[in-house]
C-alpha cells in the first residue's frame, strides 16, 4: 500500500494483552558507514525556551547534531540496562566533540523504577562527580529514562541542562517532547515531577530497529491517539498506513513521527503546563493510569494501558453522544489492528473509579475524562457515573 500524506497542520474484539515480544539485539548495533540525514525538523516555540526535534537516520552518532547546545566541560548520559548497552559508546563517542568528560549512569529498566531510588542514582552520580550547574544531562532511552532524567535536571542546583534523545517510538511521538517529567507514585502515575523543557529531541529512526515488537505497539497507541483529538485527517492516513508502521517503513515512521510531534508541538506552544488545551493530549490516559497503578506499574507497558484506555474513552464519548457509535467502533477496530488490548483487567469499577480521581486532571475530586466529538476534536469534561461504570462493565474481563 503507497505511503499517503497528511494534511497541514489543522487544530481547532476485545483483545487481551499482547504476550509476545521480540528481543533487542543482543549486541552493540554497528553504526552506519552513511552521514547521517535529517527527515524531518520540528520546532516547539516557548520564546526563550524554544527548540527543534530533530527526526532522521543516524542522528545519535553524528556530532554536528549536539552542535550549538550549551556548552559545558562535563556531561552526563542518563540509561537503563538495556539500552545501555546498544548506544552509549555511540553517543559518548559524538559527544566527545563537544565535553572534556562525558560519564554514564545506568538504570534498572521499566517503569517499576521510575520511583525514588532510582531517581537519586542520577544525583548520586552528579554529586559523586563533583558536578557544576553548567553540566548537560543526554536522557538516551524510552520515556521513563527521559522522564526522570528530565525531573533530575529540574531539580539538581535548581535547574541545569538536557537534551532528549529517545531511543522508542512512543518517547519520539510523545514523551520526549513538551517538557514534562515525573516520577511515580504507588498512589499514582506521574504526580511528583516539573515542566522542564529540554535543549532538543534527538529522533534517530536507527534505534528502532532494535525495539521489541511489543515496545513498538506501544508507541503506535501513541501515534493513534493524534487523530481523534487534533486531526481526523491523520486519523484517515493511520488507516491506510498502519501496516506499514507495523512493517517499520521508514517513510511512514518518518511522517508518523513528525505529524505527532507537529500535533504536540502546536498544543504545547498553546499551553505548557496543562492549564486547559494540553489535557486532549491524554486521551486514553485517564483510564489508562487507572490499569497501570492498579496492575502495579510495570505489568502493562504504558501504550499498552492508553490503547485499551482509549477505546473507553471513546466508547464513553459515544454513550453521552459526542460521536456515533460507527466513529467509535472506528477507533476500537484500528486498536486492534495495532495489536493492542482493548479489554482492561478486572479491577472493579470502584477501585478503577477510586484511581482516576486522583488523576492529575482531576478537579475537587471529579475525574475529568478526554472525550472525543467530533472526530478530529477532543474536549476535557467530567462524566455520569453512570456511563463511567457502564463503559468499565464493557471494556474489563
Amino acid at each position: 500500500m503507497p505511503l499517503r500524506r497528511g494534511r497541514a497542520l489543522s487544530l481547532r474484539e476485545g483483545s487481551g494483552l499482547i504476550q509476545s515480544d521480540t528481543a533487542f539485539m543482543a549486541s552493540t548495533p554497528t553504526p552506519s558507514a552513511a552521514p547521517s540525514q535529517v527527515s524531518a525538523t520540528v520546532s516547539i516555540d516557548l520564546g526563550d525556551r524554544s527548540y527543534d526535534i530533530l527526526i532522521g537516520r543516524g542522528l545519535l552518532t553524528d556530532p554536528a547534531r549536539f552542535a550549538g547546545l550549551p556548552k559545558s566541560s562535563t556531561a552526563l548520559i542518563v540509561t537503563n540496562t538495556t539500552v545501555g548497552p546498544l548506544y552509549t559508546a555511540q553517543l559518548k563517542q559524538a559527544l566527545a566533540a563537544h565535553h572534556k568528560t562525558v560519564l554514564d549512569v545506568e538504570l534498572p529498566d521499566g517503569e517499576a523504577y521510575k520511583d525514588w531510588p532510582a531517581l537519586n542514582q542520577v544525583f548520586t552520580k552528579l554529586l559523586e562527580s563533583a558536578c557544576d550547574r553548567k553540566t548537560v544531562l543526554y536522557a538516551l532511552g524510552g520515556g521513563v529514562v527521559g522522564d526522570m532524567t528530565g525531573f533530575a535536571a529540574a531539580c539538581y542546583m535548581r535547574g541545569v541542562p538536557f537534551v532528549q534523545v529517545p531511543t522508542t517510538l512512543l518517547a519520539q511521538v510523545d514523551s520526549s517532547v513538551g517538557g514534562k517529567t515525573a516520577i511515580n507514585h504507588p498512589a499514582g502515575k506521574n504526580m511528583i515531577g516539573a515542566f522542564y523543557q529540554p535543549q532538543r529531541v534527538i529522533c534517530d529512526l536507527n534505534t528502532l530497529s532494535t525495539l521489541p515488537q511489543r515496545e513498538l505497539l506501544a508507541g503506535i497507541a501513541e501515534v493513534i491517539k493524534y487523530g481523534p483529538i487534533a486531526d481526523a485527517d491523520f486519523l484517515a492516513w493511520l488507516e491506510a498506513n498502519l501496516d506499514a508502521l507495523l512493517a517499520r517503513d521508514l517513510d511512514a515512521l518518518t511522517h508518523a513521527i513528525k505529524r505527532s510531534c507537529e500535533i504536540k508541538a502546536w498544543v504545547v506552544g498553546q499551553d505548557e503546563k496543562e492549564s486547559g488545551l494540553r489535557a486532549i493530549l491524554n486521551f486514553g490516559h485517564t483510564f489508562g493510569h487507572a490499569i497501570e497503578a492498579g496492575l502495579g506499574y510495570g505489568e502493562w507497558l504504558h501504550g499498552e494501558a492508553v490503547g485499551c484506555g482509549m477505546v473507553m474513552a471513546a466508547d464513553l464519548s459515544a454513550r453521552m453522544g459526542l460521536i456515533s457509535v460507527q466513529d467509535f467502533e472506528r477507533i476500537k477496530r484500528l486498536v486492534e489492528r495495532a495489536g493492542l488490548p482493548t479489554i482492561g483487567p478486572d479491577l472493579g469499577a470502584d477501585r478503577y473509579i477510586e484511581l482516576m480521581q486522583v488523576d492529575k486532571k482531576a478537579e475537587a475530586g471529579e475525574i475529568r475524562f478526554v472525550l472525543i466529538g467530533p472526530m478530529g476534536q477532543a474536549t476535557t469534561q467530567g462524566a455520569p457515573e453512570s456511563l463511567v461504570r457502564e463503559v468499565l462493565a464493557a471494556h474489563t474481563r
